[in-house]
């Protein structure tokens, strides 16, 4: 995977222990190294005829929701942190795309896709609890 090179902690019990604001960024880190690859990978599916007009609808569907939340996390980094002093995202996640992504073959890149998007939502999930402790987490 692309973002294997990224560091994320291991387990639940890691992640419990991340401060809220870097949480926070590896969240936005991750959902920024995929932007690219997924819509290269929307590009990609398009010109496979033989693929039901579904799976197009929810490919897309997919990159618009990582688009979506990549933009509420940035805001929610601003509201967080002004420790980012104008910086554009991509750089303040100090993000590097890698032509990796583009190479992997289909199932390999939704293994990848699914593996960090689970990430992400374990993730969010704990800033959640932090956030309203009253949705007994």
């Amino acid at each position: 995977c692309h973002t294997s090179g990224m560091p994320t902690p291991n387990g639940k019990e890691y992640a419990q222990k991340i401060p809220r604001e870097e949480l926070t960024h590896l969240i936005l880190k991750l959902l920024q190294a995929w932007k690219e690859p997924l819509s290269h990978f929307n590009q990609h599916i398009e010109h496979h005829q033989e693929l039901p007009d579904d799976s197009l609808s929810k490919a897309k569907q997919i990159s618009n929701m990582v688009h979506e939340l990549e933009t509420g996390v940035e805001k929610s980094m601003g509201i967080i942190s002004n420790s980012l002093n104008g910086m554009a995202p991509s750089e303040a996640a100090g993000l590097s795309i890698s032509n990796e992504a583009n190479m992997m073959s289909d199932s390999d890149f939704i293994h990848c896709f699914r593996r960090d998007s689970n990430k992400v939502q374990s993730y969010l999930k704990i800033l959640k609890c932090r956030i309203m402790p009253e949705n007994s987490c």
